[in-house]
């Protein structure tokens, strides 16, 4: 049976400052202008009781699920309007396979059941830390108060912007 642990293991993933557990696995030679590449790929990985904590990207980012349990994707638009997608295999019960995140939301993700979920995420422009912001939770609160359940979930006090 493949766990949490074998993926960390073989896929050679280290932690995630937003939580979880990450790698990179591609970065296209083909250049999107003189800092970025087109596009890049993490594999990123949740276990019970990790969260994915809220950030913004100026790229879009598209999930894919690979192993383990369904996760669902929160996302706060630039509206403040909270939206969710379920990120998994069970097509009856609205879970997808796939699912792009547009550039410019906040967004972070949680398990939606015990164990763990491997997916992939791609970047296009391709990813850098200097397009990556992370939210402390009394931002998104002066922000957002309506979203204080999720927004205490998925983010930490004090970190981030």
């Amino acid at each position: 049976m493949q766990t949490a642990e074998h993926f960390i293991q073989h896929l050679e993933l280290e932690q995630h400052v937003e939580g979880g557990y990450f790698r990179s696995s591609y970065r296209s030679e083909q250049q999107f202008d003189d800092t970025r590449a087109l596009w890049t790929s993490i594999y990123f990985l949740l276990r019970t009781g990790e969260v994915s904590n809220f950030h913004r990207l100026t790229a879009d980012e598209m999930w894919y699920f690979h192993a383990g349990e369904s996760l669902t994707i929160y996302m706060i638009d630039e509206q403040g309007e909270l939206t969710t997608a379920q990120l998994g295999l069970d097509l009856a019960a609205g879970e997808r396979p796939q699912f792009l995140v547009p550039k410019g939301c906040i967004f972070g993700s949680a398990m939606n059941k015990p164990g763990f979920s491997l997916v992939g995420c791609m970047v296009s422009p391709g990813f850098t830390f200097e397009d990556f912001e992370l939210f402390s939770q009394e931002t998104l609160l002066a922000e957002y108060p309506q979203h204080e359940e999720i927004i205490k979930r998925l983010s930490r006090s004090g970190v981030g912007s």
